[in-house]
C-alpha cells in the first residue's frame, strides 16, 4: 500500500455502473485512500447527422456518485468531468493512439484535457513527495 495514494473514480452514466464505482469509492476511503474526483466516461453521445445528444447510457451516474461520496467522505469529491461517447474515442483506443493525440479538437479529447487541468490544478499535490512503501 502507498500511504499517500489517491483514487479517481471512473463511472458511466448507468445507474448500475454508478452504483459500482462509489463501491469502489467507499472501499478507497476505508482503506485511507483520498478520492481525488469523479469522472463519468461515455456521456452523451451526439449524433452525427442530427447533431442531437443521445444518452445511451442514461444520465446523472457521475454527478450521483460525486455526490455521495461527498457525504461519505465529509468533504468536496468533484466531478471532473464527462467524457462524451464517440467514435474518434474508440478508433483511438483500438489503434493504441491516444484521442488527444489522433484527433486533439474532439470533444473528448478537449474534455480529457479540461479534467487534466482540474487534476493538475489541485491545492494538494504530490509533486515532489517522497512515497514510501509500506508491507
Amino acid at each position: 500500500m502507498i500511504p499517500t495514494s489517491e483514487i479517481l473514480v471512473v463511472t458511466t452514466p448507468q445507474v448500475a455502473a454508478a452504483e459500482v464505482a462509489e463501491r469502489a469509492g467507499r472501499i478507497a476511503h476505508q482503506i485511507h485512500q483520498q478520492v481525488v474526483g469523479v469522472v463519468e466516461n461515455m456521456s452523451e453521445y451526439m449524433d452525427p447527422t442530427t447533431g442531437v445528444l443521445v444518452s445511451l447510457f442514461g444520465n446523472g451516474g457521475g454527478e450521483e456518485t460525486a455526490k455521495r461520496l461527498s457525504q461519505l467522505v465529509g468533504s468536496d469529491v468533484p466531478l471532473l468531468g464527462k467524457i462524451p461517447f464517440s467514435v474518434d474515442l474508440r478508433e483511438g483506443g483500438d489503434a493504441g493512439v491516444p484521442v488527444v493525440i489522433s484527433d486533439p479538437e474532439s470533444a473528448s479529447a478537449v474534455e480529457l484535457y479540461e479534467i487534466a487541468e482540474k487534476l493538475i490544478k489541485r491545492s494538494k499535490s504530490l509533486l515532489g513527495v517522497r512515497l514510501g512503501i509500506v508491507q
